[in-house]
């Protein structure tokens, strides 16, 4: 018997390969067009799915801003950001890493007296409990009279209530 999308099925999965198998269906088929072949979406769609090519889904990328949620701090350090003593001024905020193809996400405290990290914490999604966790460390290491000013970019993590 003779598959009459021999050809198709053969440059799909040469397609596959040269873009690691980040092309869908959908680009597959625009390739195709684009190269001249006559084909329909739904035999594309059918032709990846007999031969289990699935494409790779592309992970999104971390923002923090996700709306009002709750009241803004004012903005006691005005771009001050040298400190003339430790645990005077401390500045936070959530950053993202891609690590062996993977997210990581990295929340530190920095004393703005010698730019010490003095608490982080972790974690492989962006959460409130990454916050609490870091803030829970680096409380147990401030002096009974110190009182911080923790400065942040005010992240829907650094404006929850709980916060």
């Amino acid at each position: 018997m003779v598959d009459k999308y021999e050809a198709i099925r053969t440059r799909i999965i040469a397609l596959s390969k040269q873009h690691k198998g980040r092309y869908g269906y959908r680009r597959m088929l625009f390739q195709l067009k684009k190269e001249g072949h006559k084909i329909n979406h739904k035999t594309v769609l059918r032709l990846t799915g007999e031969m289990d090519l699935k494409s790779i889904i592309r992970l999104k990328k971390y923002r923090s801003y996700k709306g009002e949620e709750d009241k803004t701090a004012a903005n006691i350090l005005k771009r001050e950001f040298n400190a003339d003593r430790p645990f005077e001024k401390w500045a936070t905020d959530v950053t993202e890493f891609s690590v062996a193809g993977k997210k990581l996400y990295l929340s530190p405290i920095i004393d703005l007296f010698n730019g010490e990290i003095i608490s982080y914490s972790q974690s492989l999604r962006p959460n409130f409990e990454q916050i609490t966790d870091m803030l829970d460390e680096v409380l147990k290491k401030v002096p009974k009279n110190a009182k911080p000013i923790l400065h942040s970019d005010q992240g829907w993590q650094y404006r929850m209530k709980d916060y």
